[in-house]
């Protein structure tokens, strides 16, 4: 079975001819990420494992795959763009932010997506995306009781 990375990379290769550089660290990246990431955070990954790619690159790399519909841009209410794969079968997941140190967390919850089909559906919608950002305090920044 195919990875999303290696589907990710097939297709850039047979739309634009390229599928190297830049554009393959970022796809390897974030096909082992399980959450959203900014441009700024995936160069400083990218660059951490020792690869001299420059944050332009990594732009136009993002770009890239946003075109193809190979990530999705997720906005959590701070003015960064963060992108993390899109699954092929439209799969997804929401995001937990912590007002104060500014962990993300992915979280999956079957009930608050019947309830969203319920709501559209019942005025006449057919929804067909949306994102949940919840925000707060994490259990590391939350005072005690």
């Amino acid at each position: 079975m195919e990875t999303w990375a290696e589907s990710a990379l097939v297709r850039l290769r047979n739309v634009s001819g390229r599928s190297g550089g830049a554009r393959r660290l970022v796809v390897q990246l974030l096909g082992r990420q399980d959450c959203c990431l900014s441009a700024q955070e995936i160069h400083d990954r990218v660059h951490a494992g020792g690869a001299r790619v420059g944050i332009a690159s990594v732009y136009r790399a993002l770009d890239g795959l946003d075109e193809l519909g190979l990530v999705q841009r997720v906005d959590l209410g701070d003015g960064i763009s963060r992108f993390e794969r899109a699954d092929p079968g439209g799969d997804h997941h929401h995001h937990l932010v912590c007002d104060d140190c500014g962990k993300v967390e992915p979280f999956e919850d079957p009930a608050l997506e019947a309830a969203i089909v319920s709501v559209a559906g019942g005025r006449g919608y057919d929804v067909a995306a949306h994102d949940v950002v919840l925000r707060g305090a994490c259990g590391d920044c939350r005072p005690a009781p």
